[in-house]
């Protein structure tokens, strides 16, 4: 069978419109339209190629000549792409992922389909990526770490070896896991986060915000 190279992204937010860049610079794959609920459809054209009705694009564009990426963010706990990835899904298309080259991925780590892997991201050997997993730029994926589906691991976390993440999690910016640790689902760890131990399904950890000192810039340079 002929391997797909042309797809569609589900989606028309920033999420997609980043896909599309790093799709068409950086892949072998063609975007050839976009695609998104009717009541969405503000716009016919996007990027320069169609935008069709998730209601009529598997007649103009079907499942069997075409791919499909479903683009969205990690709203709601990542229940709104999942949603749309589960449509699509069962619309009968194939859905592709997205690693980039200046990414670093061990010839053994395991990715599965509508994944999202930016640049320079560090995945070491016997990682394994469940489907519809976003890893933004810059975070580090220790030895044997597993994450699962619909999670959204934003920038430069640090998931040390020996690590399990469950589904539908949220990792801000900077948090760190220690190793050898299991991050229970629906779990949301804000920014600069330190987990030293295993989760429960649903926590919520956010660090405290950074202090206003109680002089400004000026005085503290005698400006």
């Amino acid at each position: 069978m002929q391997k797909i190279r042309e797809i569609v992204i589900f989606g028309l937010g920033e999420t997609a419109h980043l896909a599309y860049e790093y799709f068409t610079h950086d892949s072998e794959y063609q975007v050839v339209a976009f695609s998104v609920d009717p009541e969405y459809m503000d716009v016919g054209e996007f990027a320069g190629l169609p935008v069709v009705s998730s209601k009529e694009v598997a007649n103009r564009f079907p499942p069997s000549s075409y791919g499909a990426f479903v683009a969205a963010s990690s709203g709601k706990l990542n229940r709104v792409r999942r949603s749309v990835y589960e449509r699509t899904k069962a619309l009968g298309y194939s859905l592709v992922s997205y690693v980039s080259s200046h990414a670093f991925v061990w010839h053994n780590v395991a990715i599965g389909e509508n994944c999202f892997i930016l640049e320079d991201n560090t995945l070491q050997p016997f990682v394994e990526v469940g489907n519809d997993v976003v890893l933004w730029s810059g975070n580090h994926v220790g030895h044997r770490s597993v994450i699962r589906d619909h999670c959204f691991i934003s920038s430069h976390c640090v998931i040390s070896g020996y690590c399990t993440i469950n589904e539908s999690c949220f990792l801000g910016v900077n948090c760190t896991l220690e190793n050898n640790l299991e991050i229970g689902e629906d779990n949301f760890i804000g920014a600069g986060a330190i987990i030293r131990k295993s989760t429960s399904p649903k926590d919520f950890y956010q660090e405290d915000k950074t202090a206003l000192a109680k002089i400004d810039s000026h005085r503290l340079f005698k400006l």
